[in-house]
């Protein structure tokens, strides 16, 4: 006894047997967010998070790249409650350290109520050589005021 080989079934490219002829549905096109550009960032803002570290650096590679500050610069920073912004200023009494980060002061971390592990939004605009670092508190209270946080408040996704 030979085996026989058995040839492969393929169903045709039309209708297949026992299957009713429908129409196509009809297809809608998904809805759209408003124009891109009014969504954008700002031209000449950087935007980077980081973490405070407990000496009080904290960095975000692309944003310390965009400023291009480097080892020595003098920086002047100022504060207010969440928020700590430095600008390069030759007569500035804090410099940059050798891997390029903001180094916050510990009696300046706490004037504004920042502490070693929190996480901070950095906003840098190169063309005014300044770097913002704000915390998420601050953030938080932005968007609240923007009018739309999408859960209730103190509410988590």
């Amino acid at each position: 006894m030979t085996a026989q080989p058995i040839a492969p079934v393929i169903p045709s490219p039309g209708r297949l047997a026992g299957t009713p002829r429908t129409r196509p549905a009809a297809v809608r096109p998904l809805p759209l967010a408003g124009p891109a550009a009014a969504l954008s960032v700002p031209a000449g803002v950087v935007y980077g998070t980081g973490r405070i570290d407990p000496s009080g650096r904290v960095a975000d590679r692309a944003v310390t790249c965009a400023l291009g500050w480097r080892e020595g610069d003098r920086l002047t920073l100022t504060a207010e409650p969440g928020v700590v912004v430095a600008r390069r200023d030759p007569r500035g009494m804090v410099s940059v350290p050798a891997r390029a980060c903001l180094a916050i002061p510990a009696v300046l971390r706490r004037r504004c109520g920042l502490r070693a592990g929190d996480r901070v939004l950095l906003a840098a605009v190169p063309g005014q050589d300044t770097l913002a670092a704000y915390s998420f508190a601050v953030v938080d209270q932005a968007i609240r005021a923007h009018g739309v946080f999408p859960h209730a408040p103190g509410g988590q996704p």
